[in-house]
This record gives structure tokens, C-alpha cells and sequence, in this order.
């Protein structure tokens, strides 16, 4: 059974009409509705087009013809940065020689540019994730659990609409696994965000998501 989330009043529909690349010798075709304020995973095959389906909805892929829409507005011609988006990635992106308050406060502005209101920002999303005390502990410092962590705190001072993981989890063990997708579910019950992640894990796809999408040899080829 799917665990079940109320729907939030303005959710951020992902919608994808006959989005169209072709990379190399690869060619991939989506069309799909993605629920907005849901958990939606993406399983499939390693090389199926998982992680170019979040390229496309993120903008670090230009889809060759179709239209990628996120509630209801146009994409394509977003650069990334300017997308109602926030991607966190398995390797968490963190700079190894800034403290992490600074990696963190780089989600509000990345000239790192804050007024007391953005420090506090990101005091508060520090302490929410558990790293209350790490502001000045650099990346190398931390264990992977902490690092992602880090990740998600910098996530919540984005505060974007669609958050996007690509495996964040697939480095650590089970049970931080586990702990880390509680994190994740309390996170997005606060904000009715809309999420969409890419896993391997069966049993992680269980526990988190609301509805899964299948992607074989570029498209997808089931939703549950």
C-alpha cells in the first residue's frame, strides 16, 4: 500500500507533452502528468532514462521538441536557475571548502549575500534537519548521513515548489536510508511540495511515494 498525503491548495503539476531528446545513440520520448504535492518515484533499469527524465524537468537537458510545464507554465526556455526547482543529487553537491552554513545560506543567494533574515533562514533549516551546532564544520568533517542532511537544509532555504532527488540515498546504509526518508516525508508534509526521486529500492519506493512511474528504454512504461 501507498502511503497516503493530502493534497496541498496549489500543487506544482509537472506535465511533459511529448518531450522528445535524443542523446548519441539513445533517444528518449516522455509524456506524462506528474502529480503535484505527491511523492512520485521513478524506478526502472539502470540507463532506462531516469536521470534524464529529472534533467528534463530541471533544465540541464533541452528537450529537442515538446514541452516540459511546471503548474501550468512553460520551462523550456528557463535556464535552470530560474525554475521553480530544487535538484538534490546522491553525491549532495556540497562545496569541500566552505563551512556548512555557507553551503547551506548559497541556496538563498549565491553571491552568499544574507541579511539577518537569511542568516536566521539558515540557522532554522540547519537546526530542522539535526545539524543545530555544525555551522562551521567543513563537508569532510561529516559522516554521509550529515552531508545529506546538509543537502536537504539548503533545500528548504530554496523553498521551490518541486524538489527533484536523483538516488540521494544510495550511498548510505539501510538503516540511514530509512532515516533519511523519514526525514524527507516530514519535510514535504510541511511544505506540500511537490517531489519527485529516483531509486533502486523497492522497499524505499514502498515506504515514501504515493505513485511510481516506470521508465524502460527511455519512456515510461508504467505508473502505479
Amino acid at each position: 500500500m501507498m502511503r497516503d498525503t493530502a493534497m496541498p491548495d496549489m500543487p506544482a503539476d509537472i506535465t511533459l507533452e511529448s518531450v522528445s531528446l535524443r542523446l548519441g545513440d539513445k533517444a528518449f520520448l516522455f509524456d506524462a502528468t506528474i502529480a503535484g504535492g505527491m511523492v512520485t518515484a521513478v524506478t526502472g533499469r539502470s540507463g532506462s532514462g531516469k536521470s534524464t527524465l529529472l534533467n528534463l524537468i530541471a533544465g540541464f537537458e533541452t528537450p529537442d521538441s515538446g514541452l516540459v510545464r511546471i503548474g501550468g507554465e512553460t520551462m523550456n526556455a528557463l535556464h535552470v536557475s530560474k525554475r521553480p526547482v530544487t535538484v538534490v543529487f546522491q553525491e549532495n553537491n556540497l562545496f569541500a571548502h566552505l563551512d556548512i552554513f555557507t553551503n547551506v545560506g548559497l541556496g538563498i543567494d549565491p553571491a552568499l549575500k544574507l541579511d539577518a533574515a537569511g542568516r536566521e533562514r539558515t540557522r532554522h533549516a540547519l537546526e530542522r534537519v539535526g545539524l543545530a551546532g555544525y555551522d562551521r564544520r567543513k563537508p569532510a568533517t561529516l559522516s554521509g548521513g550529515e552531508r545529506q542532511r546538509a543537502a536537504f537544509a539548503r533545500a528548504l532555504v530554496r523553498d521551490r515548489p518541486v524538489l527533484l532527488l536523483d538516488e540521494p540515498f544510495a550511498a548510505l546504509d539501510p538503516e540511514m536510508r530509512s532515516e533519511m526518508g523519514g526525514l524527507l516525508l516530514e519535510l514535504h508534509r510541511e511544505s506540500g511540495n511537490t517531489v519527485v526521486i529516483v531509486s533502486h529500492e523497492p522497499d524505499e519506493v514502498e515506504a515514501i511515494a504515493d505513485h511510481r512511474l516506470v521508465v524502460e528504454d527511455g519512456r515510461l512504461a508504467a505508473r502505479y
